[in-house]
């Protein structure tokens, strides 16, 4: 495979002609729905994309869906139409349809309940080659709409309802119809108009890599339509770069990716690179939008190697793809670094630190919420968790410039390495948050990427940075490294918030540079003596107003943020 956008498309789906009447216990549904897919199988003509379109169209309102493996196309309206967008540049080598489809109108049921000479399996199509055709788009049919097992069971160990998730749109009034569980049905679509130009695609399949080898920090670009079908010359299989920010579930089903995706992206692919090839890693899900109150502004994607096993299970061990042609796909340098981010739980309240010397870990006040004493967990990539117990020996006052407190653990952690102090800091360089934020209790601490976007300073000393990181509740505290030297640039202590309208700016944040608090630390751990620490409440009518987002105009303001 070139590239992704060469094998990427947009499917719409909707009805032939406007329905007049509906048959009693009938769903009606007007209008066209769209999202992102991609080229799964060249010769083949198999598109795989993302399920929860298709949903509008069943004959009958959902019931129990979750008991069902697949659905078939008996399941949804007569009148279904599917369309298929893709690059107009080459050509397509028609195959002729092989296959026998199930008619019934409740789809895929448990296999009991079938007669037992009845194969209600869909058939791929044969690959005898016919003619040939350029086309833009070209219609499609439904071989089947199926779930993902593994994926559905991590989303929902992660995805509580009290935590009022909302995915899909910009808008929280417009969020996901119907059960967010729907986010782990995929469908798989035959398309006897695509293009493949030996060029193009190939190959027999697309490249993919086992999600089990991924691992956090690993470069990830996603390639899929923004809105689906509207203006598609504009917005068609556009690229985004982010970095994996964590992995959950069987076989990492689960990808958390900070890579910007919009509505209409779902079902679009997410690769990594690879000595310049791209390998599929998984399909996109949702772009996480809202958690409470909350922009998330990451995206959630299902791994293609669940998605193939589940195909695999539904077509009697007929496999699509051969074996994965990337398994191990590389290392980097943000392993160490996992360690050193710490989870710090009291009563009720969470949030990150850091490691800074083998008993000590800086974090907010906040964070601790007046504890004197907390527990500490400390979880690299591997997996492997430590527990552990530590005490406050400082806090800053309410009134201090600053949102500091530093924790002394009961044992030394010889494990774990200790990152380096970085003692000066680049605008524009590349940067890393990690951070216990969105679910990281659940799964470990996540990471994102950006870059020091800016490093204020007062008396020609640095007192605040800022990163395009997304930072979300719970990562405060957390380190922030420099992705080229490793080093410890500061602590993350919030990102914005604004007053006016409520909405939560993940990706303006603000830290506190390690500058600024390792003479006082050094001095701690040479004297243990926590008076040294005090000069942390002492600061300047600027600086207070500085971290508190308040101008230094001569009318006050009430800050927006």
């Amino acid at each position: 495979m070139i590239s992704p956008e060469r094998c990427s498309c947009i499917v719409s789906a909707s009805l032939v002609k406007e329905v007049k009447e509906i048959s009693a216990g009938e769903c009606q549904r007007d209008g066209a729905w769209g999202c992102s897919g991609l080229l799964l199988h060249p010769r083949r003509r198999l598109v795989l994309c993302h399920g929860q379109t298709f949903f509008p169209f069943l004959r009958r309102p959902k019931r129990n869906l979750g008991r069902r493996p697949f659905l078939l196309p008996g399941a949804f309206h007569g009148d279904l139409q599917i369309q298929v967008q893709f690059p107009a540049t080459s050509y397509s080598t028609q195959p002729e349809l092989s296959m026998s489809l199930a008619s019934n109108d409740t789809g895929a049921l448990n296999s009991e309940s079938e007669p037992p000479n009845v194969d209600y399996r869909p058939r791929l199509p044969s690959l005898t080659p016919g003619q040939t055709k350029d086309k833009s788009s070209s219609p499609a049919e439904l071989l089947m709409v199926f779930s993902c097992q593994e994926f559905g069971d991590i989303f929902r160990t992660l995805f509580s309802k009290s935590d009022k998730w909302y995915f899909y749109s910009e808008d929280r009034d417009q969020q996901v119809h119907g059960d967010p569980l729907d986010l782990a049905w995929f469908a798989l679509l035959w398309c006897p108009g695509w293009v493949d130009e030996g060029s193009v695609c190939g190959e027999e399949a697309l490249r993919y890599v086992r999600s089990e080898y991924l691992s956090k920090g690993q470069p990830l670009y996603s390639c899929a339509s923004p809105f689906a079908s509207f203006c598609s010359e504009i917005f068609m299989n556009t690229l985004s770069q982010g970095i994996v920010s964590n992995l959950a579930g069987e076989r990492n089903a689960l990808i958390l990716t900070d890579a910007r995706c919009l509505p209409g992206t779902e079902g679009g692919g997410v690769y990594i690179r690879s000595q310049e090839l791209y390998y599929l890693a998984g399909l996109i899900v949702a772009p996480l939008c809202w958690k409470a109150n909350d922009w998330v502004g990451l995206t959630l994607v299902c791994s293609i190697t669940c998605i193939l096993e589940t195909m695999r299970r539904i077509l009697n061990g007929f496999e699509i793809f051969g074996p994965p042609t990337l398994t191990v796909p590389g290392s980097h340098g943000l392993a160490r670094l996992l360690g050193t981010a710490a989870l710090l739980e009291s009563n009720r309240v969470w949030g990150s630190g850091v490691i800074v010397s083998p008993r000590l870990i800086i974090t907010c006040r906040h964070v601790l919420d007046r504890a004197q004493s907390v527990r500490v967990k400390i979880q690299s990539d591997s997996n492997s968790c430590l527990a552990l117990k530590g005490r406050v020996v400082f806090a800053t006052k309410e009134n201090s410039p600053y949102d500091v407190a530093v924790v002394e653990l009961e044992e030394d952690l010889s494990s774990i390495e200790i990152p380096t102090i970085a003692s000066d800091f680049k605008t524009g360089e590349d940067v890393y948050v990690i951070g216990y934020g969105v679910f990281g209790r659940a799964c470990g601490p996540s990471v994102t990427a950006g870059i020091l976007s800016a490093v204020i300073t007062m008396e020609e000393q640095p007192v605040m940075l800022q990163t395009t990181c997304a930072v979300h509740a719970g990562a405060s505290g957390g380190p922030v490294f420099s992705t080229s030297s490793g080093e410890l640039l500061g602590i993350v202590s919030s990102n914005a918030r604004n007053n006016n309208g409520g909405a939560t700016y993940p990706h303006l944040n603000f830290s506190l540079p390690i500058t600024v608090l390792w003479p006082v630390l050094s001095a701690y751990n040479q004297t243990r003596d926590v008076a040294v620490f005090e000069g942390l409440n002492r600061g300047s009518k600027n600086l207070r107003a500085l971290w508190r987002l308040q101008g230094s105009t001569s009318v006050p303001q009430r800050s927006k943020l």
